[in-house]
């Protein structure tokens, strides 16, 4: 009695086969990667740009980051109106405290930067430009334009640096 099984040729045959369909489709997953990570991005600037946007409307426009009664702007003042209850001058205070009936803006805090992970915002001095990404923070607030732009050093995969989004 003879038992049936495979050949190697076709088991070589088998393996090439697969071997094609491999190569060709892990580099669209790696697109697919990528895309998303873009997708991200654009998501995060859009909604957080417009958020600043809400807030300088509604405190006589001046940008968010900038602390009550003046002063340089830093970056727990921007998160802090960014994320609490305030008032039109710009001070802050807890969510439902009387009195501070504006915000908040960014209910679920300040996301982190898709591509490199971080959630930290770098604000930049009035008069200073804004620099390239570096990866140092998750973004990059200049108050005294409503700039805001990922801090992020990476590129896409068609070699667009993405801290110009």
């Amino acid at each position: 009695m003879r038992t049936q099984g495979f050949s190697l040729i076709e088991l070589l045959i088998v393996v090439v086969i697969m071997g094609i369909l491999a190569a060709v489709a892990v580099p669209q997953f790696t697109n697919v990667s990528s895309d998303a990570k873009i997708s991200s991005l654009t998501t995060n600037l859009s909604s957080i740009r417009s958020q600043i946007e809400f807030y300088r409307v509604q405190h006589n426009d001046v940008n968010p980051g900038y602390p009550a009664g003046g002063g340089a702007p830093t970056e727990a003042v921007f998160t802090d109106q960014m994320r609490l209850a305030s008032r039109q001058d710009g001070t802050t205070a807890a969510l439902g405290t009387a009195g501070f009936p504006l915000g908040p803006y960014l209910k679920k805090g300040m996301p982190k930067d898709p591509y490199n992970g971080l959630a930290t915002v770098e604000v930049i001095a009035d008069g200073q430009p804004i620099p390239a990404g570096d990866d140092s923070h998750g973004w990059l607030y200049k108050p005294q334009t409503g700039e805001f732009l990922t801090d992020s050093a990476s590129t896409t995969s068609d070699g667009t640096p993405v801290d110009t989004f």
